[in-house]
């Protein structure tokens, strides 16, 4: 999205730093990605819409602390020393030294795709299928996203708005099209490059992805495909089994007399 320096302003999404960078630079226009009307439904969009690029450094919070944590722990108690310990860290970091690396390209390039829009471009390609087969083609893009960013999290909440607003479009329950994203995420975790790339290296299959790769392939697709087919019986045979969304009740109005 491009905008005249004078019209951005951090009310609208436009984070202050980047606008004083701008005005420093004697720059006339600002860009920032952000997202589109057919994802977001706002012909406008708000603060919320734009896209950022943050690396967040919690290791207090993150999951790989507590395992490191937990597995001097257990060593400590099971008699090791700590210099064996070190010794068992340093051949274990040798050993996934290529899966860290492919996890980084990995990474890379799933920002590349976000970040260039190649994912809103596939999912709305999805939608093109209409009311019938969306159901199945929805529970397929939740299968992508997990297949492209390795994370059901990041499937839904790169595809999740799409969802609803493609299935308030056609017809459809956006609450089932929400759980069929999530739902069809996990059969697309067993192709995901990052988690093969790190199962071969665990287990002493390193080279051997490609192998791995298309040995899951055609079960990861059956079971996405069986869950599609389960939500397209949700969707046109059995509607009345999917809760619905609670419903506000209409604020109450005085009348005087």
């Amino acid at each position: 999205m491009f905008a005249p320096l004078e019209e951005a302003a951090p009310e609208r999404g436009w984070p202050a730093g980047v606008l004083e960078e701008a005005e420093g630079k004697g720059a006339a226009f600002v860009s920032r990605v952000v997202k589109g009307e057919a994802v977001t439904g706002r012909s406008e969009p708000i603060a919320a819409d734009f896209e950022s690029v943050t690396l967040d450094v919690a290791p207090v919070a993150s999951t790989g602390t507590g395992i490191m944590i937990a597995a001097v722990l257990s060593g400590l108690i099971l008699g090791l020393r700590p210099v064996d310990l070190a010794r068992l860290f340093g051949k274990t970091v040798y050993r996934l030294r290529w899966a860290a690396v492919a996890i980084l390209c990995m990474l890379a390039l799933g920002f590349v795709t976000k970040f260039s829009g190649m994912d809103a471009v596939l999912g709305l390609a999805f939608t093109r299928t209409g009311a019938t087969l969306y159901p199945i083609f929805g529970t397929l893009l939740g299968w992508l996203g997990v297949a492209l960013t390795g994370s059901d999290t990041a499937s839904n909440v790169l595809f999740g708005n799409l969802q609803r607003i493609t299935a308030e479009k056609l017809g459809l329950d956006p609450v089932l099209m929400a759980s069929a994203n999530s739902t069809g995420g996990v059969m697309g975790k067993m192709v995901d490059a990052q988690s093969i790339v790190v199962a071969a290296a665990a287990t002493g299959e390193h080279g051997r992805e490609g192998a791995i790769l298309r040995a899951v392939l055609v079960h990861s697709l059956a079971l996405a495909m069986i869950v599609g087919g389960i939500v397209w019986l949700y969707a046109h045979v059995l509607p009345g089994a999917v809760p619905s969304r609670p419903v506000e009740a209409p604020a109450a109005v005085e009348t005087t007399r």
